[in-house]
């Protein structure tokens, strides 16, 4: 999304209807198998929450009003490998969970295109629990 985008999306009128009540977060599923440092971590966990945020907004946006509104709950969970995370990508997507990946660039510790992190939300906790429930914490 560009400059312009943006700056519309932050000036356009707010969507009609209700949006969702309780409290909704995002997990950030980590590639646990790139063997990442911390930094490197961190910084695809950041791609992923602006990334995850920016698209959902294009898409539900009601649902990313609320999930501002209530605190933006994240939590970031270990996946083994690639495979593992666009399972549980595909499962989330079946559930029409907003999804998004993150692919590193290959600037630093790890091949391009490596898929470092898919991102499951905003969404209801219950709706992402059969999803990321058995995962550990990262």
């Amino acid at each position: 999304m560009g400059l312009r985008a943006f700056i519309h999306r932050m000036t356009a009128p707010k969507p009609e209807g209700a949006p969702p009540t309780g409290e909704l977060k995002m997990v950030f599923i980590v590639n646990h198998g790139l063997k990442m440092g911390k930094g490197k971590i961190a910084a695809q966990v950041g791609h992923g929450a602006v990334k995850a945020t920016l698209d959902a907004a294009n898409r539900h946006p009601l649902l990313v009003e609320s999930w501002l509104a209530s605190g933006q709950k994240k939590i970031c969970v270990k996946g083994d490998d690639a495979a593992h995370l666009e399972t549980l990508e595909r499962e989330a997507q079946r559930l029409k969970i907003p999804t998004a990946r993150i692919h590193d660039a290959g600037h630093t510790q790890i091949p391009s295109g490596s898929l470092t992190v898919v991102a499951l939300g905003p969404a209801d906790p219950s709706q992402l629990e059969p999803i990321t429930g058995p995962l550990k914490l990262l």
